[in-house]
């Protein structure tokens, strides 16, 4: 009997040995199990952070009171100092003693950072956001392209190769076309040589991931004159052609935001009608 109460008052308390009643709650998870702590954070995070890029707190707004937010995520204070840390190193918002929580200006904010792209994604990115990526990858993949034809190793070319070849396979639909295109783009990268160069390929990749699926109304097939382009700058780095590879990248950019572009306002002339 004394171990039947044990295991009762252990249940009650849960699995981390806290009181019931100050575990933070989820809406109930679909198949009956208890979300743990990881999870609940990863959702306050994810939400706060949608919120904040999508326009939800304009820049140097100040958010509601901790009493506010956990009554309307049923979290504890724990988890909220937790999550407004993780938004903090990502600079998306600062602490002020006797002002609270403020929204950064988008200028401060990590957009580089992987969960800051993402949460731009999730909220529905605009064309002047993707123009920006874009951007970015003009100011480094064209040098990198002519840094890997005059780099590259045998190991580094078949790689790029084999993604190359797995883009033609997949480029009606069949398989993960995306994870191709990011290999062959990642694997340019590498093929620099340039560490820095390929620890930046690493914080883009949420932003090639991105425009690739935009560029191709959903990725479900990739135009023809894109394949051959990205073709090009295959045959441009494995014949060791510096200009050539870097020339053909600025081409492909060049029309893939276009696509972009095109893709963006056809879907919101739809929306407005």
């Amino acid at each position: 009997m004394q171990e039947t109460a044990t295991r009762t008052k252990t249940l009650e308390r849960g699995q981390l040995g806290q009181p019931k009643r100050a575990r933070e709650r989820l809406p109930a998870p679909r198949f009956g199990t208890a979300p743990s702590e990881r999870k609940i954070h990863t959702y306050l995070t994810g939400n706060l952070g949608r919120e904040i890029v999508s326009g939800v707190y304009q820049p140097g707004s100040v958010l509601p009171n901790a009493e506010v937010m956990c009554a309307r995520f049923s979290v504890s204070r724990t988890a909220l100092r937790e999550a407004y840390s993780v938004l903090g190193a990502k600079s998306l918002i600062v602490a002020r003693p006797k002002v609270g929580t403020r929204v950064r200006p988008k200028s401060e904010w990590n957009m580089l950072d992987a969960d800051v792209l993402a949460w731009h994604l999730q909220s529905g990115p605009t064309e002047d956001f993707v123009g920006d990526l874009y951007e970015l990858r003009q100011m480094v993949e064209p040098p990198a392209a002519r840094l890997a034809a005059t780099r590259r190793s045998e190991p580094m070319l078949k790689q790029i190769s084999e993604a190359y070849a797995d883009m033609e396979r997949r480029k009606d639909g069949t398989g993960d076309l995306i994870e191709a295109d990011l290999r062959f783009h990642m694997g340019i990268l590498e093929a620099t040589g340039n560490h820095f160069l390929s620890a930046l390929g690493g914080l883009i990749h949420a932003s090639l991931q991105c425009t690739f699926r935009y560029s191709w109304a959903g990725a479900a097939r990739i135009q023809d004159d894109r394949l051959h382009q990205h073709g090009a700058i295959l045959k441009a780095i494995a014949e060791r052609s510096a200009d050539g590879a870097h020339s053909r990248m600025t081409e492909l950019l060049r029309d893939s935001i276009n696509d972009v572009r095109e893709f963006l306002r056809s879907r919101g002339a739809k929306d407005k009608s």
